[in-house]
């Protein structure tokens, strides 16, 4: 009895499983796209397992998704504000009367003076 060992040249894991490229991989789910098959009829036509085909759609899938977030979201915007003198006070009665000033003692004083 004659043995013949053929290699098809198809990388495969300890258990025999064969392992493909990313390109090929690219390949087989873009001819599954344009074949109008059922991913079970594909999976059986080119040799896959149903469940690796499914895998791979998912895998891309999830790849789009990611690449149409964003990838920096920021909650704040940046905004510039007037600059005011660090000595500058400003205190606003409840009657509209707006008291400007550098002491706060000062202006203490005078707020409570105005509301008698």
């Amino acid at each position: 009895m004659d043995i013949e060992i053929v290699d098809s040249g198809l990388k495969r894991d300890s258990v025999g499983r064969r392992i493909e490229s990313d390109a090929e991989r690219e390949r087989l789910l873009e001819a599954y796209d344009v074949s109008g098959q059922t991913q079970k009829a594909f999976a059986v036509q080119h040799g896959l397992a149903y469940s690796t085909l499914v895998y791979w759609l998912k895998l891309r899938r999830q790849k789009e998704q990611a690449a149409a977030i964003p990838k920096t979201v920021s909650l704040f915007q940046e905004v510039s504000l007037p600059s005011v003198s660090p000595s500058f006070l400003e205190v606003c009665l409840p009657d509209g009367l707006v008291l400007r000033g550098g002491d706060a003692e000062t202006l203490a004083v005078l707020a409570k003076a105005l509301r008698c």
